[in-house]
């Protein structure tokens, strides 16, 4: 086995992991605040990469300078999360929370298909394209071998940033605390003043625009076509459910975790490259049910 494969597996799987992550820990952020297993979180990673890229297309058409990519994809991520995601919380998702679950996954599921058809009107059926801020950064050198910059210094970058960030805005900041809050005890933490209405919108729209924000990333590293939030979005519920729904530090170590076996099986056994991932959930759920990092909680009656 060449030592070569496997150094390039591993940065292949490192840079996947992180692009996975981003749109994980939305997810993961959405099921453990308000409690609903978001169907729609592909949509936002798939309309996350299309308005980034063609604002990337924008920018080079106008002969702007390229580094003005940059700011384009967290700006679009953000519109993406506030616009697109906020308005799905306000207009849907608060009429179910609290109902069961199965009308919640049919409400999500068909916010979902909506988007889907939504991307294909404004921005057509034809590959989008837009690797101009992969190609400005160029690459690097990692024991002889050349790799792009972007996917493995400012991808990784990111998803620190996204991870660290979280951490430090639920853990101490005042309105992150509220979030805690609102999540151990609703009742308890309306009763103390805490808007939990407030709350579940502000945490949506980040969740939301954390799966853009994978979206717009991926757009300079792969083409974009119809379809492409499906597939993120079954690996982001797989990415999840191993960590456990609702941790964010888990989902880290699984979305590595995963993105490391997605890219040994595509080097080595590339007829395997879509099964390893939900294997590994697979044995993973087998043995932890909760998922890795899920802590067992005693059923309130």
């Amino acid at each position: 086995m060449p030592p070569e494969m496997l150094l390039l597996a591993a940065l292949d799987g490192l840079a996947y992991g992180s692009l996975i992550f981003l749109v994980a820990v939305g997810l993961s952020l959405i099921f453990g605040v308000l409690g609903i297993v978001n169907v729609a979180h592909g949509s936002f990673y798939a309309i996350g990469a299309y308005v980034a890229a063609a604002g990337v297309l924008a920018i080079g058409a106008a002969g702007l300078p390229t580094w003005l990519a940059f700011p384009t994809l967290l700006i679009a991520a953000a519109l993406v999360g506030i616009l697109v995601g906020g308005l799905v919380e306000i207009a849907l998702l608060r009429r179910v929370y609290g109902k069961e679950e199965v009308l919640q996954l049919i409400v999500t599921f068909a916010v979902f298909m909506i988007l889907e058809d939504a991307q294909k009107v404004v921005f057509g059926v034809q590959p989008y394209f837009a690797n101009a801020p992969m190609n400005w950064l160029g690459t690097v050198e990692v024991f002889g071998i050349f790799y792009t910059t972007y996917q493995l210094i400012l991808m990784p970058l990111v998803a620190a940033a996204v991870l660290l960030g979280l951490r430090f805005f639920l853990r101490r900041t005042s309105f992150g605390r509220a979030i805690v809050a609102v999540t151990q005890d609703r009742e308890a933490a309306t009763a103390m003043g805490i808007d939990a209405a407030r709350i579940y919108l502000i945490t949506f729209i980040i969740g939301a625009s954390l799966a853009a924000l994978g979206g717009a990333l991926a757009s300079a590293t792969t083409s974009l076509t119809p379809g492409i939030g499906a597939g993120t979005l079954v690996l982001s519920f797989a990415v999840a459910a191993t960590a456990g729904l609702g941790r964010i530090e888990g989902a880290a170590v699984a979305a590595l975790l995963i993105g490391l076996g997605r890219s040994a099986a595509v080097y080595f056994a590339p007829e395997f490259d879509v099964l390893i991932p939900y294997l590994i959930m697979m044995l993973v759920l087998l043995v932890r049910p909760q998922g890795l990092f899920s802590t067992v909680q005693t059923r309130k009656v």
